[in-house]
């Protein structure tokens, strides 16, 4: 398993994520269709910060199951997070050595969800 390192714009939002990404998901929900984002689902446990957890910033909507992460600084949002701790998608456009044009993308329907 390979570690990355992801952080949002301005650095303020610093990470690690393990993972192998050969794939991402390409979300239409209200959210991730604003954010542009590309996503890979891990393992909560996979994600590491190395900032503060008070740092980021958190928006919930729907139906409160996903805290949605962002940098107060920047306003990237380099992750979410399943309220039950267990899963995460991660924004690999947050994750610079990612090849994004070597990953299948899969559309997803969020907003039919």
């Amino acid at each position: 398993m390979t570690t990355h390192e992801g952080s949002c714009h301005c650095g303020e939002i610093a990470f690690t994520v393990e993972g192998d990404f050969t794939e991402a998901i390409d979300c239409n929900c209200s959210m991730c269709r604003c954010k542009g984002a590309l996503l890979a689902a891990v393992p909560r446990e996979a994600i590491t910060l190395k900032t503060p957890a008070a740092d980021l910033g958190t928006y919930q909507f729907n139906r409160h199951a996903i805290f949605h992460r962002f940098c107060r600084t920047c306003g990237t949002a380099p992750y979410s997070e399943a309220v039950d701790g267990k899963m995460a998608m991660v924004n690999l456009r947050c994750v610079p050595d990612v090849d994004l044009k070597a990953l299948q993308v899969i559309e997803f329907d969020g907003a039919g969800y």
